[in-house]
């Protein structure tokens, strides 16, 4: 009986993710917008640029952006992940299938996208815990609105953060991308 009480907390300690105990962006698995598991360590040597998205929102048409980011990038280790949220005036308020469908026939998005998640208040997914109370020259603190962008070192760790207003091609975001992908 010991040893099944045991087993069943340590069951429940692995499945838990908290902020304290992760160290990067690495430390994360998140499911894709296919309900598929996909453990973020997969990315590890890459730069990243995690955006909360909706499609509905004034700041939707970033989208285009943010495909046109990709394509120039990707090749050179870059990538973009998707993560809806429907946190903001109910801006996402599709399935994940729906959602699919949106992005690809709309804007053609072809970098990976995520499950819909809660990216603020008390059903914030951890991930997001940990971007939004990570320290970086930029500032923390909750979410704003749609299309905030968190730039990732190749070794998950948060190297800058930017509001909604700064669109992918800005000057701001290009050249932090590039100096990360530079080293």
């Amino acid at each position: 009986m010991k040893t099944i009480a045991t087993f069943l907390i340590l069951m429940i300690m692995s499945m838990i993710q908290t902020t304290d105990k992760a160290e990067s962006v690495h430390d994360f698995k998140m499911k894709n917008i296919d309900g598929k598991g996909i453990p973020l360590a997969q990315y590890q040597g890459k730069v990243l640029l995690i955006v909360n998205v909706a499609s509905k929102c004034g700041f939707t048409p970033q989208y285009e952006g943010l495909e046109t980011l990709y394509e120039k990038y990707h090749d050179q280790g870059f990538e973009i992940l998707g993560f809806p949220a429907n946190n903001f005036g109910g801006q996402e308020p599709g399935t994940n299938d729906e959602i699919k469908q949106f992005c690809k026939l709309q804007y053609g998005v072809k970098f990976p996208m995520f499950s819909k998640i809660s990216v603020k208040g008390d059903d914030m997914d951890p991930l997001f815990k940990y971007l939004t109370s990570e320290k970086n020259p930029d500032f923390t603190g909750d979410i704003k609105w749609n299309f905030e962008k968190f730039l990732i070192s190749t070794d998950g760790k948060l190297l800058h953060r930017f509001r909604s207003a700064v669109t992918p091609q800005s000057d701001e975001l290009t050249n932090a991308i590039e100096d990360a992908l530079n080293g």
